[in-house]
């Protein structure tokens, strides 16, 4: 795994893991929640809207937010899904592999740690850690 790799084993199969990042606004349930994904389509060359609001995970003050503009670069169903920063074009992919009784779900950079943990809460079906 390479140094800013990040990994984790969710009990739910490939199906449900894919779904929460991609399906219905589900990004927003468990990625920093309280701030908004918005997907409309699935699709390579699509834009992805990000506005980061404050929370007690970030230095962001009541009433700021942070735009972030995505492009969709890789979209393989049940197995990767890739977007780039249209800002700096750092692409963030999440690689999906079936592993014995559930799904292990990578990401690529650093910082996805207490993401990953929601993710896993979101698709078992639990409360989330960190909210």
């Amino acid at each position: 795994m390479n140094p800013g790799t990040r990994s984790v084993f969710i009990d739910a199969d490939p199906e449900t893991v894919w779904n929460s990042i991609v399906k219905d606004g589900r990004f927003s349930t468990w990625y920093a929640p309280g701030s908004s994904w918005q997907i409309p389509k699935v699709e390579v060359g699509e834009k992805a809207l990000f506005t980061l609001l404050p929370s007690d995970h970030n230095s962001l003050e009541e009433g700021e937010t942070i735009p972030m503009s995505f492009t969709i670069t890789e979209v393989l169903p049940l197995e990767r899904f890739s977007y780039a920063s249209d800002l700096d074009g750092t692409v963030f992919t999440f690689d999906l592999f079936q592993e014995q009784n559930g799904t292990r779900v990578t990401v690529n950079v650093d910082g996805f740690a207490l993401s990953l943990e929601n993710l896993k809460a979101f698709a078992e079906g639990k409360n989330l850690p960190h909210i």
